[in-house]
């Protein structure tokens, strides 16, 4: 559990942070970093450019100048490094894409208390929504694991291990780091049909068709086919309620051969329920979006896993952006 120093002001500024948060999702919906590249530009020219109201893009370009993402000379803008970096559409860093997706959330998050009044989601997943939305949440669930995935895969030894199951794996971007760090490694991603065009053009831009395939499947509803030594699971429990979770593992756990390694891969709550503050907040949106889902604690998962017959659980040292962790364990 987190502890702070309320006053007014203080209560006052969470109150009213969303004002920030919009600003930043105007900012990049509109393309302001993208168009302002690496030029300086008034607010009249850029306003040309983007299609805007001039008065009103001023006041919008002002407001990012007093947040640190523009710079402000005169009456001219450019990007800091950081919008260059990480607003740009033209970086490989891009961060966009999962902003534009927290954007899609935000209706939901002013529906809360219904929420809690109901005990029932108010969007819909993401996962089945319209192509928009769709291509937010998977472009940006690949632009976050594109930022973790480099770090940690060296932390995990699959040495001698020959086929990786990346379930529920979306674009297959940790089937590719993992296959990228041990050359004699093939993976197979298993996720919906509707993934498939987006991940096989993933694989074939990291040149690595040859070794990593798709199966089509709805881990809810079928069985994944084949034999593997490891099984992955990143950031799908979640999504989830305790009894389709135990349902989900068992059905990874099924597919691996004895000795097989599973790996689950979630923003992991302390086993008191109270923080970390990411876990705990995601875990309303989950409420949000989804009929049972939620995020769970280390003593969740281990529990789960055990009762699939996994045994040699441990926490791997990796700690990830927003407290997420890795439980392991052997089958």
């Amino acid at each position: 559990m987190e502890t702070h120093e309320w006053n007014p002001g203080a209560l006052l500024e969470l109150s009213g942070y969303y004002w920030k948060t919009c600003t930043l999702h105007a900012g990049v919906k509109l393309g302001v970093f993208t168009a302002l590249g690496n030029e300086r530009l008034t607010s009249k020219a850029l306003a040309g450019r983007i299609g805007a109201d001039d008065r009103a893009l001023a006041m919008l370009l002002n407001a990012l100048a007093a947040m640190g993402l523009l710079t402000k000379a005169g009456d001219t803008y450019s990007n800091t490094e950081a919008g260059k970096k990480f607003l740009s559409r033209e970086s490989p860093q891009y961060l966009g894409h999962i902003i534009m997706h927290h954007h899609h959330l935000m209706f939901s998050w002013a529906e809360l208390d219904r929420g809690i009044m109901t005990g029932k989601p108010v969007r819909s997943r993401a996962s089945f929504a319209d192509a928009e939305w769709r291509e937010s949440f998977l472009l940006g669930m690949f632009n976050m694991a594109m930022s973790i995935a480099p770090q940690l895969t060296p932390l995990v030894d699959l040495k001698g291990r020959k086929h990786f199951l990346d379930m529920g794996g979306g674009p297959g971007t940790y089937a590719i780091h993992f296959c990228m760090q041990n050359p004699d490694l093939r993976a197979t991603i298993f996720d919906l049909p509707t993934t498939r065009p987006f991940a096989e053009k993933t694989v074939a831009k990291f040149g690595l068709i040859d070794r990593i395939a798709f199966q089509e499947g709805n881990y809810l509803e079928d069985e994944v086919t084949g034999s593997y030594d490891v099984a992955w699971l990143s950031h799908i429990l979640h999504g989830e309620g305790p009894e389709d979770c135990r349902m989900i593992l068992k059905k990874a756990v099924a597919a691996l051969e004895p000795g097989g390694l599973i790996m689950v891969h979630e923003f992991l709550l302390n086993n008191t329920l109270d923080g970390p503050i990411f876990p705990a907040l995601f875990s309303l949106n989950m409420l949000l979006g989804t009929p049972r889902g939620q995020a769970y604690s280390e003593q969740d998962i281990t529990d789960m896993l055990a009762e699939c017959g996994i045994r040699d659980m441990r926490r791997l040292s990796f700690r990830g952006p927003n407290d997420s962790g890795i439980i392991a364990g052997i089958k």
